[in-house]
């Protein structure tokens, strides 16, 4: 534990004034999860990724997504070698354990659609060939928001390929200060020594297994999904795989905690980052607001 904390901290100092989202991006890769990053442009989206792989020990690609990326630019291809007289791979950068999808919005649903096999299966397949990708591996991907020009909306099967969603939103005033007086943030990522190695955060994710999560404690997360449903706020309900999204989070954010076991507290923290882009609102209503009013209203058994 003392490692996850050690890399808490490091990530506070190069991303100021923004604990709670560092934490929940923690959170969602000791889940297994993918992350997106809503924001407007300029906030830190891709330091943070790019800050995220350094002090984890990971392998870090990033992908710079346009109207005209091909899926072959992210997958890689199969290229003829005469002397060999075969074909060989020359992979394409999905074949890393971090890779950052910037500003994903902005490709074609072709292109986006062409981690939607890396994301559920962890695996690609080029010309008929599944090849397996490294473990572990993570898609954080930064999104513009959809008003913004040359934007493509993400399918809800491309949404809920991500654990949670969250927005960095602008500094406080005095972080902002320090930012402006301070040493550029991306070169401090060079400085960044890694505190984890892979192995080690391997292992962390599997010890989420032994986090304990109560027959109460489910009772609650079911309580949250059943008010969803049928909500007139909302154009449907979660489905059983949000439930098991939630519960793998708040498993997640308890061992951030130091604990080996779920609170329900744990489940507050988590809900709007993993529950918020798998609804769609109905009549106009904000479903951040939603969610929150049903936060407060369902009872905790």
């Amino acid at each position: 534990m003392q490692s996850l904390s050690l890399a808490y901290r490091q990530l506070n100092q190069l991303i100021l004034g923004k604990p709670q989202a560092i934490k929940l991006a923690l959170a969602c890769l000791l889940a297994r999860g993918h992350l997106l990053i809503e924001d407007v442009p300029g906030v830190g989206k891709t330091t943070l990724a790019h800050g995220l792989a350094s002090v984890l020990g990971l392998d870090y690609r990033r992908v710079q997504f346009t109207s005209d990326l091909l899926p072959a630019d992210i997958l890689g291809v199969n290229i003829y070698q005469r002397d060999s007289g075969g074909f060989v791979l020359h992979p394409g950068p999905v074949f890393s354990q971090v890779l950052l999808a910037d500003e994903i919005n902005r490709a074609s649903p072709k292109t986006q659609s062409a981690l939607l096999e890396a994301m559920e299966e962890r695996q690609v397949s080029i010309d008929g060939v599944s090849r397996r990708l490294p473990e572990p591996f993570f898609v954080i991907a930064t999104q513009n928001p959809g008003e913004q020009m040359g934007t493509f909306p993400l399918p809800e099967s491309q949404l809920d390929r991500f654990l949670m969603r969250i927005s960095l939103g602008y500094p406080p005033p005095e972080a902002e200060r320090a930012l402006l007086l301070g040493e550029d943030r991306r070169r401090l990522i060079g400085s960044i020594g890694a505190l984890l190695r892979p192995d080690e955060l391997l292992d962390w994710q599997r010890q989420l297994d032994a986090v304990t999560a109560t027959p109460a404690l489910a009772d609650y997360v079911l309580a949250l999904l059943q008010a969803t449903r049928g909500h007139s706020g909302f154009a449907g309900g979660l489905s059983p795989r949000a439930g098991l999204a939630l519960l793998a989070a708040a498993r997640a954010w308890a061992l951030l905690e130091g604990r080996r076991h779920v609170l329900p507290e744990d489940v507050k923290a988590v809900f709007l980052p993993v529950c918020g882009h798998r609804l769609c609102s109905a009549g106009g209503a904000d479903v951040a607001v939603e969610l929150e009013r049903l936060l407060r209203h369902v009872a905790i058994p």
